[in-house]
């Protein structure tokens, strides 16, 4: 019998799995309630509030490159998932203290929180996962079950987050919503800290993820700067009263550098620059996937807040509570997906890479079809049922279980191996564009505000959005034509995988 398998998994990986679930459980139990918060509390129009959740969520995907880099460098992953663990859970409690507050004390608290939690995330989010793969020794068969047991760790996160957080901020106060998502970064922090000296160890026993060189003065201020870098971007609207979107410039920026940097990098093969563009032009692609798909946590939300019928027998359901579908799918519907791809691998059938993601980009583009159904002819006042909703969130993680697993996999199997993280941080910087844009798209829900104004009208590209249908359409037709444009240029871009699926 296989003595990988009599062995079971190392105790590291479950202290990895509960570290990464507190920390999951912070950061959606924080992002289920802030559009909501910015609305409700600080009186921010839709528009503003979808414009810094998409930089937020955006810059939120861009520090891990940062924080790789550090890690690698100087840190080593331990000290990295303490530094950014301490300040996600400063960031935390200050957006706790900015919900205790008013005026323009709650507004630079938040903005300060932000910036607190968008570098700790920099730090924490590389480095975890990436001391899964170290528990093992190389060509171990354990590894791919490991990193199952530890998604499972994400999606509990996931799931629980909005229903305690968003039961304490909407039917509390919001400033408790917050506390309870630093409290649970505060309980992840220490079990890691608590444990990580007896169990995160390698077969032999030794340390890993351990420092690699002193973290010097140099090293400081590099984190210093990055700090006031990033308080800088989060707060250039407001202190020159400026329209100008530089974070918005910064991240699509960098989507245009990245690959010209690689691309042109002498050392390429002609199969190695090949691969390495498909990776790219999917990378595009995925961003119109995540752009539609993180309206979850903007105009979804506020669409379920303000036209969604959350009546439960008497008793009226949290916004934020739909936060949650989309993890409780991912854990009852992995399993059956992993299995119908090697079903159809058995027979020969197993779509390519580039066909899953087109898939994936239909299942989203049909979710938005179930709600467009639903808010056809909707007036501003009327509500539709919770389980339309609900459907769409599910056909959506079906989308997302065909895209996101299938791109991770993609790109480590595509990569040169000296190229291998940077890659990886490309292919997260794409995601960093796809929540930026999401913000973006948020910003055209129509509608009125919390108090019932008059209905607004905004337009995409020259198309005007009237109503919700106008608006649920744009990524209809966006998502709908990306998926074709894909499926068409998937065989070009299985020719230049050169044999790898």
């Amino acid at each position: 019998m296989d003595t990988a398998v009599q062995k079971g998994h190392p105790k590291g990986l479950y202290l990895l799995f509960m570290t990464e679930m507190w920390e999951r459980f912070s950061y959606y139990g924080m992002r289920a309630i802030f559009v909501l918060y910015m609305v409700k509390m600080l009186a921010f129009d839709d528009a503003k509030a979808s414009e810094i959740y998409g930089s937020y969520t955006g810059l939120v995907y861009l520090t891990p490159l940062l924080g790789g880099y550090l890690s690698d460098r100087f840190l080593g992953n331990r000290r990295s998932i303490e530094i950014g663990g301490v300040l996600m859970a400063i960031g935390q409690f200050l957006m706790f203290f900015s919900a205790a507050s008013s005026g323009a004390m709650a507004i630079t608290l938040m903005w300060i929180g932000l910036t607190s939690l968008i570098i700790g995330n920099g730090f924490f989010k590389p480095n975890i996962s990436t001391m899964v793969g170290q528990l093992y020794p190389k060509g171990d068969r354990r590894v791919d079950a490991a990193f199952t047991i530890f998604y499972m760790g994400i999606n509990l996160g996931a799931f629980f987050s909005p229903l305690v957080c968003g039961t304490l901020a909407e039917k509390v106060d919001f400033k408790w919503g917050f506390l309870a998502a630093g409290i649970g970064m505060v309980i992840g922090l220490i079990t890691f800290i608590a444990q990580k000296n007896k169990l995160l160890v390698d077969q032999d026993n030794k340390p890993i993820g351990m420092p690699t060189k002193p973290f010097g003065i140099t090293q400081i201020g590099v984190v210093l700067a990055a700090i006031a870098v990033i308080f800088f971007f989060m707060n250039f609207k407001t202190m020159f009263n400026s329209d100008l979107d530089i974070i918005g410039y910064l991240i699509y920026g960098a989507m245009i550098v990245m690959p010209l940097i690689i691309l042109t990098d002498k050392s390429l093969t002609k199969d190695e620059r090949d691969r390495i563009m498909v990776i790219f032009i999917l990378a595009f692609f995925v961003i119109f996937f995540w752009g539609a798909f993180e309206q979850a946590g903007a105009s979804l939300t506020i669409f379920a807040d303000r036209q969604t019928d959350r009546n439960l027998f008497g008793w009226e359901m949290p916004a934020s509570y739909f936060q949650s579908v989309n993890p409780l799918a991912i854990i009852l519907l992995a399993p059956l997906f992993s299995s119908l791809w090697l079903n159809l691998g058995n027979r020969g059938k197993e779509p390519s890479s580039p066909k899953k993601m087109a898939i994936g980009l239909a299942l989203v583009s049909l979710g938005y079809v179930v709600i467009a159904f639903a808010v056809y002819g909707l007036g501003i006042a009327d509500k539709v049922s919770m389980f339309w909703l609900i459907a769409l969130y599910v056909i959506h993680t079906m989308g997302e279980l065909c895209l996101s697993p299938i791109g991770l996999s993609m790109v480590s199997k595509l990569s040169p191996i000296r190229f291998s993280s940077l890659l990886m941080g490309t292919w997260f910087l794409a995601n960093a564009a796809a929540n930026k844009f999401a913000g973006t798209l948020s910003a055209l829900i129509p509608g009125g505000g919390e108090n019932g104004e008059a209905a607004k009208t905004t337009s995409f590209l020259g198309f005007q959005i009237a109503n919700l249908f106008d608006f649920f359409m744009v990524f209809i037709v966006m998502c709908g034509v990306a998926a074709a444009i894909l499926f068409v240029l998937s065989r070009w871009l299985e020719k230049r995988m050169h044999g790898i699926n």
